[in-house]
């Protein structure tokens, strides 16, 4: 049986898959990082929607390969992917909060183990920002952003 997370998201499988994983997420990273797949669900009821599915439509599920911080947000999680596979299963999206944990016998319209399954490429580098810098110092020193000042010359 497989662990599942599950994320309600306005984003593109594009914008997705560009960064190499769904992003800007509060989580347990370690429960997180144990899921084998994540299930990515259609928020349409978000006006910045970037996709045509239903809302509550799973259209992407993607092999967790690690949780790491967010690009985009201070304090918030990625959850990248190795792998991905496009599906289409509507009303697959149920609670209030964006992020679920479940079991994939919880899915019975997604059979997990047979998805066609493609790499996702690795992301385009776009440089480094003083805030992902900060995370991933914190994150490797075990010690708070604020306790992390880069000094930058010219």
């Amino acid at each position: 049986m497989s662990d599942i997370i599950s994320v309600l998201t306005f984003k593109s499988t594009e914008t997705i898959l560009a960064s190499g994983g769904t992003q800007s997420w509060a989580l347990d990273r370690t429960r997180a990082a144990r899921c084998d797949y994540v299930v990515i669900c259609r928020n349409a009821r978000n006006r910045e929607a970037e996709g045509p599915e239903e809302h509550g439509t799973a259209f992407l599920v993607g092999k967790v390969k690690d949780v790491a911080p967010s690009t985009e947000a201070d304090g918030r999680w990625m959850i990248q992917i190795s792998e991905y596979a496009k599906i289409n299963c509507a009303e697959q999206w149920s609670g209030r909060n964006p992020v679920a944990y479940w079991k994939d016998s919880d899915y019975p319209d997604i059979d997990f183990k047979s998805l066609a399954f493609k790499p996702v490429a690795p992301p385009t580098p776009s440089g480094l920002t003083i805030a992902e810098a900060k995370a991933g110092l914190a994150l490797t020193f075990g010690v708070a952003e604020s306790a992390i000042e880069i000094t930058i010359r010219g």
